[in-house]
């Protein structure tokens, strides 16, 4: 079974392994199987699930809505996202605007088949929209009750900072930063983690696999196997390039004897690597099949001891990502 961990400085607890449908429903796999392995977590005990509007323009809220409807509400916490355009792509389609925010999320609700989430999240930094217009909407849907917490995702030390004071200032809780963290890319250590410890925020980390490539399938030399994500343009191809250097794929099978020493599969000590940071609540997986989740649950509770991290570090130390000028991925812009 899945172990629990407050989300920031709240009340709140979920799964710290909790289910991302990012990349599988509405595109990945079809309807039937999203439905089924989302059944298997609820089975395997996870009863966190993370979502957004954007992911397969809208059609993955639509799924887990389903495959969560008949279960006690009360009994899973659901968490969505507001930024990137699902309709037209009109003016305000986008964003953190007023507007926006508060016409996706009746929009997430209804997908979703519940009255409310508990946490809403600001999928990216907004450059264009004040952020005191920002938080004020997040207050006014917390205030409606139509979410319970706010969280924010890929953004900068000095935008947490700035998003929990307003969001203190309005009576409302910022409890959660949704970042990129992996053994791979540790961007996130040098200035985002200190200031979430000092703030009360906690880290839901997404693609702690690094993609698929912490799973040791893809190897130095070799073309990407056939039906991974790798090939795969509508399910990541993108994100997965920057690891996918002979360099780094070569430092990922020097994991291979550490997992075999402390009795896990590669992906479970990578699961189990980003746990071992105190400041993240939960790490984000997927999965196209049900049987994933079984081995995916085992990582939680597993405690990697100062030998294993360091052995962890001397194979990978060379290639890890540990710093880059900011962390967001949508580039700042100006007001006209």
């Amino acid at each position: 079974m899945v172990n629990y961990r407050y989300l920031g400085n709240s009340g709140l607890k979920v799964s710290e392994i909790t289910y991302g449908n990012w990349v599988t429903h509405g595109s990945q796999v079809d309807d039937s199987a999203a439905i089924a392995t989302v059944h298997a977590a609820l089975d395997a005990g996870i009863t966190t699930f993370d979502t957004a509007d954007v992911y397969a323009n809208t059609a993955a809220e639509t799924v887990l809505g389903k495959a969560l409807a008949g279960r006690r509400r009360e009994s899973v916490e659901i968490f969505t996202k507001v930024y990137w355009p699902t309709g037209p792509k009109g003016a305000n389609d986008s964003g953190l605007s007023r507007k926006h925010i508060l016409e996706a999320i009746n929009g997430s609700l209804s997908r979703l088949g519940t009255d409310h989430v508990d946490l809403y999240q600001a999928h990216r930094y907004d450059y264009e929209t004040p952020i005191e217009e920002t938080f004020q909407a997040f207050a006014d849907v917390v205030r409606q009750g139509k979410a319970l917490y706010i969280g924010v995702s890929e953004w900068t030390a000095e935008q947490l900072r700035e998003g929990h004071a307003l969001a203190k200032q309005l009576g409302i809780q910022l409890i959660s930063n949704q970042p990129q963290y992996s053994l791979l890319w540790r961007v996130i250590e040098g200035k985002v983690v200190p200031a979430s410890e000092e703030l009360g925020i906690s880290q839901i980390v997404w693609s702690p696999m690094a993609q698929g490539v912490l799973s040791g399938k893809y190897l130095p030399g070799q073309p990407a196997p056939e039906g991974s994500r790798a090939t795969d343009e509508k399910s990541g191809a993108n994100f997965i390039k920057r690891f996918l250097d002979d360099d780094v794929l070569t430092a990922v099978q020097r994991l291979k004897p550490i997992a075999d020493e402390v009795g896990l599969t590669m992906p479970q000590l990578a699961i189990a690597w980003v746990l071992q940071n105190p400041n993240v609540a939960a790490a984000l997986v997927g999965a196209s099949r049900p049987e994933q989740i079984a081995s995916n649950v085992a990582a939680s509770g597993v405690t990697l001891d100062t030998d294993t991290m360091a052995a962890i570090d001397q194979a990978v130390g060379g290639v890890a990502v540990t710093d880059v000028e900011e962390t967001y991925t949508v580039s700042p812009k100006s007001r006209p």
